[in-house]
């Protein structure tokens, strides 16, 4: 359904629980890719052992270069944009399948993120020693929210022929920092109306963890 792109940088634990969050809790058997930089052999070895796609850099390319070279295997008909440090929450795919699936390429959807300082704060732990998942499940879906017209920017999901069309993200923002709002300028440049946050799919967001050092 949902091509998945992820970068990560010296970020194990944090990836794992993405990863293991996305085999419990999506509807569909989505394809997830990552692209791991800096060759860090434990990521490398989780991901051969559980059959996850990904590209490798042996430096840090940072956060666009990332998502773009991610983007060369995706397969499916829509592309999720991806942090490392993301729970996803149960059935966070179908909620936003279930917005898109009569629509015609020209939007931007995404999730809501949840967690300490994000568009929904609540806090569930502030790192994954910490991370109270059985609250979190218990919890997430009575959370009072809505949604909401324009963009918490992450994840984000949109068909990939449109992230094609606009050339995915602009590598200029290294390592990151700004690159983001660029892409939301790209989709508007481009005809892009149709920006939209989908309460119900949501992920618990750890914070600045994806953010990393410039080689």
């Amino acid at each position: 359904m949902f091509s998945i792109l992820i970068p990560t940088l010296q970020n194990f634990n944090y990836l794992k629980l993405c990863i293991e969050s996305l085999k419990k809790n999506s509807t569909f058997n989505n394809q997830i890719i990552v692209h791991v930089n800096e060759n860090n052999d434990q990521t490398l070895d989780f991901l051969n052992e559980k059959k996850i796609e990904f590209t490798i850099s042996s430096k840090n390319i940072g956060m666009p270069a990332s998502l773009n070279t991610a983007s060369s295997l995706a397969n499916k008909k829509y592309v999720v944009i991806s942090h490392d440090d993301f729970y996803f929450c149960p059935n966070w795919d179908d909620y936003l399948y279930k917005e898109i699936k009569s629509k015609d390429g020209l939007f931007l959807y995404t999730g809501l993120m949840i967690g300490p300082g994000q568009p929904l704060e609540v806090d569930y732990g502030s790192n994954y020693i910490e991370f109270n998942e059985t609250k979190l499940l218990n919890e997430y879906n009575k959370l009072d929210f809505h949604n909401f017209t324009g963009s918490t920017k992450h994840p984000a999901i949109l068909k990939r022929e449109l992230w094609n069309a606009v050339g995915g993200w602009s590598e200029e923002f290294f390592p990151t920092g700004g690159d983001d709002t660029d892409f939301l300028v790209k989709l508007w440049n481009y005809g892009v109306r149709d920006f939209k946050g989908v309460h119900k799919s949501r992920v618990y967001h750890f914070g600045s963890i994806t953010t990393r050092k410039k080689n």
